[in-house]
């Protein structure tokens, strides 16, 4: 798996959100309204995927199946979030 692209959009920041992502997967994959998050310690970022509520329960739209997966999304989105933020 290869992230090909990785679009961030900020926002004005509400209850720690600051941006939403976009990612692109082997050209054939699109991933959106990731959300980023800044950390309640103030460390850094964090990201989320989307849900869906139904009635009183929230279902993923879709998120990584794997640890692996899962590490690889996160680090790029948070690096180029910090790129954007520096700038």
């Amino acid at each position: 798996m290869k992230i090909t692209d990785i679009q961030i959009t900020p926002i004005t920041p509400h209850n720690g959100l600051v941006a939403f992502a976009s990612v692109l997967i082997d050209n054939s994959i699109y991933l959106g309204s990731i959300g980023v998050h800044t950390r309640l310690d103030g460390s850094g970022y964090r990201i989320t995927y989307p849900t869906k509520k139904v009635g009183a329960k929230d279902i993923n739209v879709y998120r990584p199946t794997n640890e692996e997966t899962s590490k690889l999304l996160e680090n790029a989105i948070i690096e180029k979030t910090k790129e954007l933020f520096a700038n």
